[in-house]
């Protein structure tokens, strides 16, 4: 079971970062860098809470490498545990982007979710489903997400202190507005982590879009790392 799913993502992993290179060399491309920080919380046993901040970095576009902010977000979220095998949750997200680019909005995210999980000796599965309401002074857009999950210790059958780890996800997201044609999007993401402590996880991933895949396809990837301190 182990070596099946370690060599499966492996590869998952490789595609990935082919398909970045390979969407770099496309006209419509845009890379990002996105560090973040979350704090997790156990407010009970059944309800949890996190608190993250982020910040989007511009690291390619118009045919170019750069470097510039793009935006700042801070969120948090809720989680309520109804059985050992599902969940369901509550959002708030606030996107900072005027300050960055004056022809972008800020944006207030609302997000409500249902997730359940699936385990077996060495591996987690996940299924998440989320709606989410975009409100931008402009307009109001709905967000229908599905995402499935993989998660397995790449040493032993459960993850261990100073072990690594690996997730890896797809997501299909639909977008829809009444000012806008429904969005089609589809992301790809692959994350390895380190244990460094019972209250302390470190994560580095890519991630590949495509995004308003059934009108003019956007490629987009991103480099990702995170902290994750667990109180």
């Amino acid at each position: 079971m182990i070596t099946y799913f370690t060599r499966g993502h492996f590869i998952l992993i490789v595609c990935l970062f082919l398909g970045s290179f390979y969407a770099i060399s496309q006209g419509n491309t845009t890379g990002y860098w996105e560090p973040d920080v979350a704090i997790n919380y156990e407010v009970t046993p059944l309800l949890k809470q996190n608190f993250s901040l982020s910040n989007r970095n511009y690291i390619y576009r118009n045919q170019k490498s750069e470097l510039t902010i793009r935006q700042i977000e801070i969120a948090h979220f809720s989680s309520l545990t109804i059985d050992p095998y599902k969940s369901i949750g509550l959002g708030v997200q606030y996107r900072f982007r005027e300050a960055f680019e004056e022809d972008k909005e800020n944006e207030l995210r609302l997000t409500q979710q249902f997730n359940t999980i699936k385990k077996t000796n060495s591996a987690r599965f996940g299924n998440r489903f989320r709606i989410e309401q975009r409100i931008q002074p402009s307009t109001l857009v709905h967000r229908f997400r599905y995402r499935f999950a993989v998660d397995i210790p790449l040493k032993g059958l459960k993850i261990d202190i100073g072990e690594p780890y690996l997730v890896a996800t797809t997501e299909s997201l639909l977008s829809v507005g009444k000012s806008i044609k429904p969005m089609y999007d589809q992301r790809i993401t692959s994350h390895i982590g380190w244990s460094i402590s019972e209250h302390l996880k470190t994560q580095l991933g890519v991630q590949f879009r495509m995004e308003n895949y059934t009108e003019n396809t956007e490629h987009v990837f991103f480099l990702l790392n995170s902290f994750v301190i667990s109180l």
